[in-house]
């Protein structure tokens, strides 16, 4: 039996060689994407300024500034909430930051669980 594809549709062995090079072109651009990505730092405050996280696109902490103000051996819960409020925010924007620039080479096409 013989399927009946519309013109335009399956377009034989050319469209299929244009589609594996359009989406081997994706996948370099993307790694390329990645690895500039990983390597990008970002500085990120908390409490107004108080405390300071400098995170690369890993998500690993590169440092943790604190300033003195803020160190009340009474009040360290407030400084704990602080960290947390930081570290959270930073990862978050790095997250962000990356599906943002990785949307710009997708588009609409969607890879579960890659980033």
């Amino acid at each position: 039996m013989r399927a009946n594809i519309p013109k335009g549709m399956g377009g034989g062995p050319q469209n299929m060689n244009a589609m594996i090079k359009q989406a081997q072109k994706m996948q370099e651009d993307m790694a390329a994407l990645q690895e500039e990505l990983d390597n990008r730092e970002y500085d990120i405050s908390a409490g107004g300024g108080v405390v300071g996280v400098k995170i690369n696109g890993k998500k690993e902490i590169l440092s943790i500034d604190i300033k003195p103000e803020i160190v009340d051996p009474d009040d360290i819960e407030t400084l704990s909430d602080i960290l947390v409020a930081a570290v959270n925010e930073a990862i978050k924007r790095v997250e962000d930051t990356n599906s943002a620039e990785m949307s710009k080479i997708t588009g609409s096409v969607g890879f579960p669980g890659m980033f």
